[in-house]
């Protein structure tokens, strides 16, 4: 922690001498820059957690920055274009969200990790990470403690992907098309698909943007599962993600109105440095402490579900 700070101070010179919310202020704008990547704010991100600068009340936006990026990168969409992805996307939807479900509680058996941090690591990578177990978490009334597990899991394999995914790709030749579905498969959460389908190009950022979209749209089945599974429990509500209608109403809008396209690419300019601020949020909430209390085996589940996903899915978009 104090060579984290010592580097932070190194960059930041008089962050000794101002609060969080400052420091936060100031590499939030920073993610504006053209030169700050996904990747790069991914890491300032994670340092300055490990240095102890955490600012909660800035955090709790994260979802929020997330699902307003993605709406506005909505008017960067080509109509023909989603259609066709959507088409293509579907069949290995519906496959891969089952597998990764079946194969996830299976692996929680033989791991014997606890039932429902199986299930909402599970239903994090076959659906769209975070936001997925925010869903399926209070109406599985599971423990905070099994949350955090579960979500600490995914962050931290999300920003091993966001990294790794885009040198794969590269290393094997993958065309924008292959790329794009399969970091919408196999990469957990909506943000860190779109920083690594952006990192990779932008066919694979528009690709992998919308199949991770209708991804997420089967958290409703599959919360309606649970809900039944556990019908002898309280009924909770659902939360539908109402973020993906208004990103299909700016494709929509784009498209029928294109006399304001000059408008349309400053809010795509906007989504993209909103997914950058995302990602930095994102990595300032990892911290050690947590990643040491979340057990080896929860850690053991998810590494190697993603690692099952990631492979069997790359082979079958490759054949």
């Amino acid at each position: 922690m104090q060579k984290a700070k010592a580097l932070i101070y190194s960059f930041f010179p008089k962050a000794e001498t101002i609060n969080s919310s400052g420091l936060y202020g100031i590499l939030i704008g920073c993610c504006f820059l053209p030169l700050v990547s996904p990747s790069l704010a991914l890491g300032i991100g994670i340092l300055i957690s490990l240095a102890g600068f955490r600012n909660h009340s800035i955090q709790q936006y994260t979802s929020k920055i997330l699902q307003a990026s993605v709406v506005l990168l909505g008017f960067s969409m080509n109509l023909e274009e989603v259609i066709t992805a959507s088409k293509s996307g579907f069949t290995e939807t519906v496959i891969s969200v089952s597998g990764v479900m079946v194969v996830g509680l299976l692996l929680g058996r033989i791991l014997n990790t606890e039932k429902n941090v199986a299930l909402l690591i599970s239903t994090g990578t076959a659906i769209c990470g975070g936001s997925a177990i925010a869903t399926i978490a209070p109406i599985l009334k599971s423990e905070n403690y099994q949350n955090s597990f579960a979500l600490i899991v995914i962050f931290v394999l999300n920003a091993v992907a966001l990294v790794l995914f885009p040198f794969v790709g590269h290393q094997l030749g993958l065309s924008q098309e292959v790329f794009g579905n399969w970091a919408a498969i196999a990469i957990h959460d909506t943000s860190s698909v779109v920083g690594a389908g952006a990192v990779y190009g932008e066919k694979a950022l528009q690709i992998a943007t919308t199949v991770k979209l209708i991804r997420a749209l089967w958290i409703i089945p599959l919360a309606i599962v649970v809900a039944m599974l556990n019908k002898s429990k309280e009924k909770r509500s659902i939360k539908f993600p109402w973020f993906i209608l208004l990103f299909v109403a700016a494709i929509l809008f784009s498209n029928f109105f294109q006399e304001y396209s000059l408008s349309y690419d400053h809010f795509a300019w906007l989504g993209k440095r909103g997914m950058v601020v995302a990602l930095f949020l994102i990595g300032s909430g990892i911290t050690i402490d947590q990643i040491k209390k979340s057990g080896i085996r929860s850690f053991a589940l998810g590494v190697s579900l993603w690692i099952i996903t990631s492979i069997v899915s790359l082979y079958f978009l490759m054949h």
